[in-house]
């Protein structure tokens, strides 16, 4: 699954915040942003999100 963007939605550390800019949040990286954030960790590092847990 390298290079492949990652459901957020279905990982733990995953959570919808409050600001309307940035809607959409990871606990494990720590840092909110309007796109998913296995996507921006994509953009940013060239590779899937290495934190990904999904829920149980």
């Amino acid at each position: 699954m390298k290079n492949q963007p990652i459901n957020c939605i279905k990982c733990t550390y995953y959570y919808v915040t409050w600001d309307r800019a940035f809607p959409n949040g990871c606990k494990a990286y720590g840092f909110k942003s309007a796109a998913r954030p296995s996507v921006t960790v994509l953009k940013s590092s060239g590779e899937s999100c290495l934190k990904y847990t999904p829920k149980r």
